[in-house]
């Protein structure tokens, strides 16, 4: 009998690679409209989100405050966002989309939306909404 793999049965090791699997062919897609992957995630987060202070963004997009930070400037500079002080506390920063952030992640939504569905096209309707669930729950 040959015992299974520690990895084989790891949550941390099959969430790895599930996300792998599911993000390697639609980065592609990204690279291809000119974004980095940071630059993605940060569109897709603000496309449909009031702004974000730049702490609660880097949370989002899965890294670190100095990285978003300069980041969030560049972008600015390319005009996809837009940084404005925090009318609550004016030593945060809050980031912004603008109407050419939108232009350009757009038709990535709508992309990673397709990929998604062919990604999840295995399972039924119910394991869907049971898989999300229980990501949102992990998260």
């Amino acid at each position: 009998m040959i015992a299974q793999r520690f990895v084989d049965g790891y949550l941390g090791y099959l969430l790895g690679q599930a996300n792998h699997a599911v993000y390697k062919e639609f980065d592609r897609e990204v690279r291809a409209a000119g974004l980095s992957s940071i630059e993605w995630r940060v569109l897709a987060t603000l496309h449909d989100s009031a702004p974000l202070a730049v702490s609660r963004l880097a949370l989002e997009v899965l890294s670190k405050q100095p990285t978003v930070t300069k980041l969030a400037q560049r972008m600015s500079e390319q005009g996809w966002v837009r940084l404005l002080a925090d009318p609550r506390d004016q030593r945060r920063t809050l980031v912004a989309i603008t109407a050419a952030g939108l232009a350009v992640v757009k038709p990535l939504i709508d992309a990673a939306r397709q990929h998604e569905a062919r990604t999840l096209s295995a399972l039924n309707a119910a394991e869907i909404t049971a898989l999300k669930k229980l990501l949102a729950k992990l998260t």
